[in-house]
């Protein structure tokens, strides 16, 4: 299983999404002091899990 860490800034395109107010927090506390954004930390976290996801279907 790969480990997260937290990406600095990559390219990115506009998504809108919704989240709940306490994951907001939680990952904006995350990245405070770090060279990193709301919207990459995100996406390093779907990346990681759509991995995860790809490593427990290739197990089975």
């Amino acid at each position: 299983m790969k480990k997260f860490k937290i990406p600095s800034v990559p390219p990115t395109t506009s998504k809108c999404i919704r989240f709940p107010n306490d994951v907001i927090e939680n990952v904006e506390k995350a990245i405070t002091g770090q060279n990193c954004t709301f919207s990459a930390f995100v996406i390093e976290a779907v990346r990681v899990a759509l991995e995860n996801i790809e490593e427990e279907i290739s197990d089975n």
